[in-house]
């Protein structure tokens, strides 16, 4: 089906070009400036707000979202670190790349940011498939570039086909991913997101079926962040691309920093089995387990009833919670003698 040139009302066209020049219809004004950073393959949009003597802090948000889900949050934390917000590849502003959506290749885009904007060792903190990227860098970063990590409600085993442990993507937020592939299709090449809508409730297990419909109609048309999107991202989860050469497992295990693991509301569908939520507790104590046993310390933070995006339901306990351990994990560096201390 062919689109109409983009407009604020309406699905980006799949005749547009990948990078954000020929998507420029798409996007609004946001309180930080934007800048873009060319890495070769991509190039990536961010923002950055705090004094850059403070120490800086990488924040990474999760699928659909783009970086200014952190806005609100980053005012806070910018009494405290110098915040690099970015838009991942196939997200907001940054270049669309067909058929190279994966957690390495996302990662190493991030390696390679770390390396040309920030300059220096870093904090990270990711939301969802945000934070299973903040478990890869805690992982298979560069030696040094990593201080340590704030995974923040992340699905990790549950956002792979065969997990080594517990629930997998199609027994929770799968059939989401699934809707939106069908509907919108590869760089919105289908677009029809009137038919998405009707498709929903029959497509979409009850209880996701019930948030989706949540401020979602034709007469205003897909909500910002899915505007920004590229919903080949959702296609790679659904068929397991994403996570190929990536086990979850083995990458937990491979982790080299302090994490802090912050788990949000959850629960499992009595009839089903399904997950409900990003994680689950059995999941989560093995993401633990698997942190420690590593040699890290892992502090857990359990938050039930709150959503899963902390970071814009509650930017001040995020806030809170993010600074309160980074001041505690930092003390422990000094006083631990530890070296690649940021500065």
């Amino acid at each position: 089906m062919t689109q109409p040139e983009s407009t604020p009302d309406q699905a980006p066209s799949p005749a547009s070009r990948h990078e954000a020049a020929g998507r420029e219809d798409t996007f609004v004004a946001h309180a930080y400036p934007e800048q873009l950073v060319d890495l070769g393959e991509v190039r990536l949009n961010y923002a950055t707000v705090g004094d850059p003597s403070l120490p800086p802090l990488l924040l990474i948000p999760g699928q659909t979202e783009s970086w200014w889900g952190y806005e609100s949050a980053m005012a806070l934390l910018s009494e405290q670190f110098c915040c690099y917000a970015v838009d991942l590849r196939g997200q907001g502003r940054s270049s669309w790349t067909p058929g190279r959506y994966s957690l390495d290749n996302i990662g190493n885009d991030l390696v390679r940011f770390i390396d040309t904007v920030i300059g220096r060792p870093t904090l990270v903190g990711g939301l969802s498939s945000g934070g299973v990227l903040a478990a890869w860098l805690s992982a298979y970063a560069r030696p040094g570039q990593i201080i340590a990590a704030v995974w923040e409600d992340p699905p990790l085993f549950s956002s792979e086909l065969t997990p080594a442990y517990g629930p997998a993507m199609r027994q929770c937020i799968g059939p989401l991913w699934a809707l939106y592939a069908k509907w919108l299709g590869d760089q919105w090449s289908i677009g029809d997101w009137e038919g998405l809508l009707r498709a929903a409730p029959s497509e979409l297990p009850g209880w996701a079926a019930g948030l989706f419909g949540r401020g979602s109609n034709a007469a205003t048309g897909p909500p910002q962040n899915l505007r920004e999107y590229d919903p080949e991202w959702a296609r790679a989860f659904w068929t397991g691309t994403v996570t190929a050469n990536c086990d979850h497992a083995r990458m937990i295990a491979a982790d080299r920093v302090p994490v802090l693991f912050t788990h949000h509301f959850r629960m499992i569908d009595a009839d089903t089995g399904n997950l409900i939520g990003a994680i689950s507790d059995e999941q989560a104590k093995h993401v633990r387990r698997l942190v420690t046993e590593s040699g890290q310390p892992c502090e857990y933070r359990s938050f039930p009833d709150k959503p899963h995006a902390l970071h814009q339901a509650d930017p001040q306990l995020y806030a809170r919670t993010v600074g309160e351990w980074a001041t505690s994990m930092l003390t422990s560096r000094v006083e631990g003698n530890h070296t690649g201390a940021i500065r």
